[in-house]
């Protein structure tokens, strides 16, 4: 039931993001075109949109965060298995499980260090140039989207000892079958 709820989560706030800092792109780049139409200049010329830029990019960050976590839940994260797969099975399975625990324990790092250093920029009071956000909520993004990749990991390696299968996103099978 949590996992269902994480999963659905993880894919509306991806999603949530990229469609808002789509939208406010959209929005101050067409603004800025109206600014050159001389009868809506009166109507448009107050308005300012030099926060967009800056709330887009901590959008990006957000989306990131939890994008990765959503590709090591799918299986399209990136990762190197060139060598690994000419291993004989149980090697193999060693080192997928190794590699999955590696990526586990350094995403639980960076979560940890990411919460000690949102706690230090909460403490500063440290705000952002355009909006005035307090910059410990644009920073959260690290150990939130950290810990849910770490426990993304940890999901992947039971699911891989259970079954031996990696998540997969069906591109292989695809190029295969063209």
């Amino acid at each position: 039931m949590i996992n269902r709820i994480l999963d659905h989560l993880e894919e509306w706030l991806v999603a949530g993001f990229m469609a808002l800092a789509t939208s406010v792109i959209f929005i101050a780049v067409l603004h800025r075109y109206a600014l050159g139409i001389s009868w809506l200049w009166p109507y448009l010329k107050d308005i300012s949109f030099n926060w967009a830029q800056e709330l887009c990019i901590y959008l990006f960050i957000w989306m990131a965060k939890f994008g990765a976590a959503y590709g090591v839940r799918t299986g399209i994260h990136v990762g190197v298995d060139v060598l690994v797969r000419k291993l004989a099975p149980g090697k193999q399975r060693f080192f997928v499980i190794l590699g999955l625990s590696l990526g586990a324990f350094f995403t639980f790092v960076v979560a940890v260090l990411g919460l000690r250093f949102v706690l230090f920029i909460k403490a500063a009071g440290s705000v952002s140039p355009d909006l005035g956000m307090p910059m410990w909520i644009v920073y959260l993004a690290v150990p939130l989207g950290s810990s849910l990749m770490c426990y993304r990991f940890l999901q992947v390696i039971q699911q891989y000892r259970r079954s031996g299968k990696l998540p997969s996103h069906h591109y292989q099978d695809e190029v295969a079958t063209s």
